[in-house]
């Protein structure tokens, strides 16, 4: 009889479970589908009241596809020589919205709405941050695997990084790395000298040439008697960067990083395998410095001294960087460093040859100030001619091609109200090429 008043007893018990359950499962599935649907829906009627055009929002993928049809199609047609009318063959998916939808305009980045700024005022003002502050949008588990060093950091942690660094990039120090430079250069120049036929011409692809120059620039700044292993971080970071750029289209998709693809595979090896030399290189300094062995000025070094420095001014180890923390800032080095670098100097190189008569007079104001001596700093800072075709080659060819803002609250940009969540695009190239401005 007790028995069976149990078993009567717990029914009720597993209804009430159920019940429970089914209710969480519910909630869930309603915010789930609050942020892939409704919210998108409202913050679509919210922009177009105010007068902004754009994309009609698509459950979940948002412009996703489009963006990757348009870059094919684009990319598989030969850009003619002597054009620099690049933004269509760049970046069409925002070439096209703009033609369509005027400026500015929204598009989706899956379920966000991505609102593109042209105006060159209202980009000063985003930046410096007149109308509030701005995060910067996170992918936090994607971008562990590449570097989440100062660029991705708000707040405190951003204060004090900035902080532990600047000493590593003041001027002073940047001008005994100069020798390191030189150097790099020298045996670039040395051995396409090698390469001369009988006629004592050659043919080149300047590309990877460049991307190895700044590789082993950056090996050699950061990790000065080391650069060697620096090397193999720079060859790991760049093929990290390639992977990156696929995966970003497809991180709107829950857990998608955590799927076992090629890619995410890729991904993780190679990052375990930068994060590893690392750990062994920082260990190294860090157990000659305690030895009270000097620095070797690289920039490893500089970090190091600075963030001993900062624990002995604040007196508390927890106030400096963690052996994580110098290890992301190390990752950074190479990623702010490597792909921009070399894409200017690959670009510059190219212009110049569209344009030979600026190529003589480049020649000529840099022989005129050096003779056949090393440039050194005092004289570069003296490079008129040479800065001008610089600076317009960075207005042609851009390394960033966009920046992103994101609203953490509504705030009002230009007179018009955006809700919070919502991405700012700063598009660098579409700006840089623009007719009206």
């Amino acid at each position: 009889m007790d028995f069976e008043f149990a078993a009567i007893a717990s029914v009720p018990w597993s209804y009430l479970l159920y019940g429970l359950l089914c209710c969480v499962l519910l909630w869930q599935a309603g915010l789930l589908l609050d942020r892939l649907w409704w919210r998108p829906r409202r913050l679509e009627r919210t922009l177009r009241a105010q007068g902004i055009g754009g994309t009609p929002y698509r459950f979940l993928i948002g412009d996703l596809k489009d963006f990757g049809r348009l870059n094919d199609e684009a990319w598989a047609r030969p850009l003619p020589l002597r054009c620099h009318d690049i933004v269509p063959r760049v970046t069409p998916f925002l070439y096209n919205n703009v033609r369509d939808h005027g400026k500015p305009c929204f598009s989706w980045f899956g379920p966000v709405a991505n609102v593109t700024i042209t105006d060159p005022e209202l980009v000063k003002d985003v930046l410096s941050n007149k109308f509030g502050h701005f995060e910067k949008p996170q992918f936090p588990a994607l971008t562990k695997l590449l570097a989440n060093g100062l660029t991705t950091h708000e707040g405190e942690k951003w204060v004090k990084h900035r902080r532990i660094l600047n000493p590593a990039f003041h001027l002073e120090k940047l001008k005994l790395m100069l020798p390191a430079f030189s150097a790099s250069c020298e045996e670039l120049v040395s051995r396409w000298k090698e390469f001369h036929g009988s006629d004592g011409s050659c043919e080149v692809d300047v590309w990877p040439e460049l991307q190895n120059l700044t590789g082993d620039v950056i090996s050699r700044t950061a990790f000065g008697s080391s650069y060697l292993e620096g090397r193999r971080i720079f060859q790991l970071q760049s093929e990290q960067a390639k992977l990156f750029v696929g995966a970003v289209q497809r991180i709107v998709i829950p857990g998608y990083l955590f799927l076992p693809t090629r890619n995410n595979r890729k991904m993780r090896k190679n990052n375990n395998e930068v994060e590893s030399i690392l750990r062994g290189l920082i260990g190294k300094r860090m157990q000659a410095m305690e030895e009270g062995k000097t620095s070797e000025g690289d920039l490893l070094g500089l970090l190091l001294e600075s963030n001993r420095r900062d624990i002995d001014e604040n007196g508390q180890p927890s106030q400096g960087m963690k052996m994580e923390d110098v290890i992301e800032e190390c990752k950074l080095f190479y990623l702010a460093g490597m792909e921009t670098t070399s894409v200017l100097l690959t670009w510059t190189m190219i212009v110049l040859s569209m344009h030979p008569e600026w190529q003589d007079l480049a020649r000529e104001e840099v022989l005129g100030l050096f003779e056949r001596n090393k440039p050194h700093y005092e004289g570069l800072s003296r490079l008129k001619i040479v800065t001008m075709i610089l600076h317009e080659v960075l207005r042609l060819y851009p390394s960033a091609t966009v920046f992103s803002r994101k609203t953490y609250k509504d705030m009002d940009i230009g007179g018009v109200r955006y809700p919070t969540g919502v991405f700012i695009e700063v598009p660098v190239l579409f700006i840089n090429h623009d007719p009206d401005i």
